[in-house]
């Protein structure tokens, strides 16, 4: 398999800290370059010192936000130090008295900066960590999360050169831009010169960094491109990526065999997938039993309270087979938990007290053995 999959894993690949998987990337980048050009319409960042794959996605959806960021904040707090980093010079040394005088500058317009406050402390602390992480700044002298329990802490950074690298560009000024809309429509309003490489661009994108792929209507333009390409589209996945392209009504997804797996998989060896299977398994039996419908779309739309009593219906049914954390979690977080899996894995949608169940939820179920029933087993 070639190196594809480690761009599509890493946000980027720093030779200085792996140079034997930057060259190894690097050998390997003309076998896959053209499928990253026509195919994804995807930009290569290629340099001597780092390689990135700008990893642009179809549609915007929730999980692609940062994982370790928790506020709107710790995003704006980003966006200045990336400006602050901007004048830097690589290598050039910096205080972070100086960096948070020009964050609380900079944003004072926008959001209300105190760093009085324990709570703008870690958001800020939050960032430089991420930012130490992806290397777009090194630590030369003290500790960032220092900062999050004394307001007086000093840190000395180093600038390493990386963060102009790290935000994508756009073909137009984005200053006048109103939502994350105005960014999708960016990469695709459909010009009729252009209109079919970019279809084409949104369903490999969606394929490639997307659980699965929707459509509402048989008519749906990106769906009939899939299914009349669909040889063309299972080879070049095959080919770049690996995995096989399932192909259903309304949805398509890629699948990995298990024993070739890579990035994020569902299901893994984790409790709470196998809760997520238990309640796929219970909404088919549910739909088997034609307590629920699936419309022309193969959607099921139910409440939220429904979803919610299956969910503990479940751990009624099969708490031996639960660890000890989720067999006594709270009633209303455990909801919580597995509904939030579900979203992140496209499985469902949530519009306030409305359920949209998606068909993804029909590919996979779980059961436990039938002496897993009841009882509190460790």
């Amino acid at each position: 398999m070639n190196e594809f999959r480690t761009l599509l894993e890493n946000f980027w690949i720093c030779k200085d800290t792996d140079k034997e998987t930057y060259y190894k990337v690097k050998r390997d980048l003309p076998n896959f370059q053209k499928f990253v050009r026509e195919q994804l319409g995807w930009k290569l960042v290629h340099t001597e010192n780092l390689l990135k794959l700008e990893k642009r996605p179809a549609h915007a959806e929730a999980f692609m936000g940062i994982g370790e960021f928790m506020e709107i904040r710790d995003y704006c707090i980003l966006c200045a130090v990336l400006m602050y980093l901007e004048d830097k010079e690589e290598q050039e040394q910096f205080l972070l008295s100086e960096l948070i005088d020009y964050v609380e500058a900079q944003l004072k317009s926008y959001v209300s900066i105190d760093w009085t406050s324990f709570t703008q402390r870690k958001s800020l602390v939050r960032v430089l960590q991420y930012m130490e992480k992806l290397q777009m700044i090194r630590v030369y002298e003290g500790r960032s999360e220092a900062f999050g329990s004394e307001a007086s802490q000093e840190v000395l950074y180093e600038n390493t050169g990386y963060s102009k690298y790290f935000a994508t560009s756009f073909p137009t000024g984005v200053s006048i831009f109103e939502s994350w809309g105005d960014f999708e429509k960016t990469d695709f309003e459909e010009f009729e010169e252009n209109r079919g490489a970019l279809r084409v661009n949104r369903v490999y994108r969606q394929l490639a960094v997307c659980p699965s792929m929707y459509w509402e209507s048989s008519e749906d333009p990106d769906s009939l491109y899939l299914k009349n390409q669909r040889q063309w589209v299972s080879k070049y996945i095959n080919d770049n990526m690996g995995g096989n392209l399932d192909l259903y009504k309304n949805m398509a997804c890629i699948s990995l065999d298990g024993d070739d797996c890579y990035g994020s998989v569902h299901p893994r060896d984790a409790m709470l997938p196998e809760i997520v299977l238990l309640v796929c398994g219970r909404i088919q039996e549910e739909v088997s039993e034609g307590n629920l419908e699936k419309q022309e779309n193969e959607c099921i739309y139910m409440t939220r309270e429904r979803i919610s009593d299956m969910i503990l219906s479940c751990r009624g049914e099969w708490s031996s087979g639960w660890s000890k954390e989720y067999r006594e979690m709270d009633e209303d977080l455990l909801v919580e938990r597995v509904l939030e899996y579900m979203k992140t894995w496209l499985m469902i949608r949530s519009d306030g007290t409305q359920i949209t169940v998606f068909p993804s939820v029909g590919r996979t179920a779980g059961v436990y053995p039938e002496d897993f029933k009841g009882g509190t087993g460790e």
